[in-house]
């Protein structure tokens, strides 16, 4: 239990500065935003309360708010996963049904699952967070562009950092 809150402040702190620092700056074609800040969101534990689940999202979101100076979309997009991850996690459930004490991984269910489900809900966080910054329907079809470029290049960062972070991760 305390290695674990131990393990996902160091993860939190980690993927904060990452994001602020180097991702922030990432603007490729201006198609390519990557926010690598959602793995935290992606593997918390299973079992966490919903409630507690939003109110870190919400901290998560509106810190990289503050030094991202985006009003508040960071908090929205990142409450709004937060809000459907229970649901995504119970529609890919495996059969047996999660253990109390799994994460949402690579090394704890496989590559293949963890890339779909972390491409569903980085998929909808982006799209919650590129609409909210458009705001107009005029520019539906680039805001779409931008919303599957950009989960294609959060999620390959994310399989990224997993590898590198997990060692175990690689011989799944």
């Amino acid at each position: 239990m305390i290695t674990d809150l131990i393990r996902n402040t160091l993860l939190f702190f980690t993927l904060l500065i990452v994001q602020v620092a180097l991702f922030n700056n990432v603007n490729l074609g201006g198609y390519i935003n990557p926010f690598v800040y959602v793995l935290f969101l992606l593997v918390l534990p299973v079992r966490i309360p919903g409630p507690a689940l939003l109110l870190i999202a919400f901290v998560m979101g509106l810190v990289i708010d503050m030094f991202s100076n985006s009003g508040g979309m960071h908090a929205a997009s990142s409450v709004f996963l937060a809000y459907l991850r229970p649901t995504i996690l119970k529609f890919m459930a495996p059969r047996e049904g999660y253990e109390t004490e799994s994460s949402p991984s690579i090394r704890e269910f496989g590559l293949n699952w963890f890339i779909l489900y972390a491409s569903i809900l980085v998929f909808l966080h982006h799209l919650m967070l590129f609409l909210i910054e458009v705001f107009r329907i005029s520019e539906f079809l680039p805001t779409i562009a931008r919303v599957f470029l950009s989960s294609v290049m959060t999620v390959f960062l994310i399989v990224i950092f997993q590898f590198l972070t997990d060692k175990s991760a690689m011989k799944k």
